[in-house]
């Protein structure tokens, strides 16, 4: 057995472990990528460790950061609380609300994973409180969420952007964040109207919401939500540097060190306390697997890997194909931290095979394929809403809804995929 097909066995396993087990799968694609890369390719241990993404983790960390710190004095809970006040008790605008405060919170620089789990609390409390089911707030949510997943800022809009750059297209980070959220907020209003958000439009909640809070304190929305300075100061700061990268060209991690460093200077954040709630784990889990893929690049298992995909595609069906099978092991694993890292280098091989067919297409459709099933409750966010629902809910009931949503959107990924970028192409001439 060559180098390659060994290579590419590995991946597989990494793949495999991350969708059945618990054991952390970067940490394990690191010692897959030494064995095989050493002692199976004849590599060097310089040239297996040349694979870690140096620009990738340090853009990753300073990122997590800024946004642990604004997350940690509690302005990104003042900001969710402030949004759920100005909604005036209109049942059928709160998951709107909703998906719109997760959306903005996502894009802004804290990204999907962070975004849901500081919303998610709120928003289901909340539906319970106001009659909104559950399965819809989730849905709202999640999608809300993952809609600003591919911000250039946001962490998932860092991997993918820096993945796509190595590949060849450079330059597409506003198209790609576009293109996804696009396909989310079109997927999640069509499913809220088509299971019934219509009906709880005309409905109004009389009342103040009691709403969880970062400070473990119930708050009711019915008092205005204070800012002190320290949270100014967060606010002035991320602004700053969003502003800064779109039109300065600032690079967004370094740039957010700086900032997260000021924070700190100013007293207005304690980057020791934002450390520990860093992703630390999705942070090494998606460096982990790219040395992986860099090992599988320089033994010609990402080529063979890519003749695969290509042997079940055609030009015409590619982009569906490859929507629906990133959204089905998405269903598993992780889309930022394996996923995308594992499909993402494939692109450039499929369009060199699959003559005529845009590489940035394909790229699309991987990136929202994988993140339109991450509502499953076997993916973070769907596991998010699942353990902040009310506990008067039915989570059995939950679980299998959120698992039927899951399941259903690798078949409307990859049609969705299909309509986008193979017959009107949108955003890609």
């Amino acid at each position: 057995m060559d180098a390659a097909t060994i290579s590419l066995g590995a991946l597989l396993i990494a793949i495999i472990v991350s969708c059945t087990l618990r054991l952390h799968v970067g940490f394990l694609a690191i010692a897959l990528a030494w064995i095989v890369g050493v002692y199976v390719a004849g590599m060097n241990v310089g040239q297996v460790m040349a694979g870690f993404p140096t620009n990738l983790f340090l853009t990753l960390v300073g990122v997590t950061l800024l946004f642990s710190q604004a997350q940690a004095n509690g302005t990104l809970d003042r900001i969710a609380q402030t949004a759920v006040h100005y909604c005036r008790g209109n049942v059928g605008i709160i998951p709107m609300m909703f998906f719109l405060l997760t959306f903005i919170l996502a894009s802004i620089g804290p990204g999907n994973i962070a975004a849901c789990a500081l919303v998610a609390p709120m928003a289901m409390a909340v539906a319970g409180q106001v009659g909104v089911p559950v399965f819809l707030m989730a849905i709202m949510v999640g999608n809300g969420a993952n809609a600003g997943s591919l911000s250039p800022i946001a962490p998932t809009g860092v991997i993918v952007n820096g993945v796509m750059a190595e590949i060849g297209l450079e330059g597409f980070e506003q198209l790609t964040y576009l293109n996804n959220m696009l396909a989310h907020t079109v997927i999640a209003f069509t499913a809220y109207f088509l299971f019934g958000g219509w009906r709880l439009l005309g409905r109004y909640h009389k009342g103040a919401l009691v709403l969880p809070s970062a400070d473990d304190k119930d708050t009711p929305t019915s008092d205005a939500v204070t800012f002190s300075q320290a949270h100014w100061i967060t606010i002035g700061v991320i602004a700053a540097l969003i502003t800064s990268v779109i039109f300065f060209g600032v690079h967004v991690g370094l740039g957010a060190f700086a900032c997260a460093i000021l924070l700190s200077l100013l007293k207005a954040g304690d980057e020791l306390e934002a450390v520990k709630i860093m992703p630390w784990r999705v942070i090494m889990m998606v460096c982990g697997v790219t040395v992986l893929i860099a090992v599988l690049d320089e033994t010609g298992g990402l080529d063979l890997f890519t003749q695969m995909l290509a042997g079940i595609s055609t030009p015409q069906t590619v982009t569906g194909v490859t929507a629906f099978s990133t959204g089905f092991i998405s269903l598993y694993s992780s889309t930022s931290g394996v996923v995308l890292p594992a499909f993402l280098p494939t692109v450039p091989g499929l369009a060199e095979q699959l003559i005529g067919v845009n590489p940035l297409a394909i790229a699309s459709s991987m990136n929202i394929g994988g993140h339109l099933v991450d509502v499953s409750p076997l993916s973070t966010l769907g596991a998010l809403c699942m353990a902040a629902a009310p506990s008067s809910e039915d989570s059995r009931k939950l679980f299998n809804q959120l698992m039927a949503w899951g399941l259903s959107m690798t078949v409307v990924g990859g049609l969705v995929c299909y309509l986008l970028f193979t017959v009107l192409k949108v955003g890609l001439s």
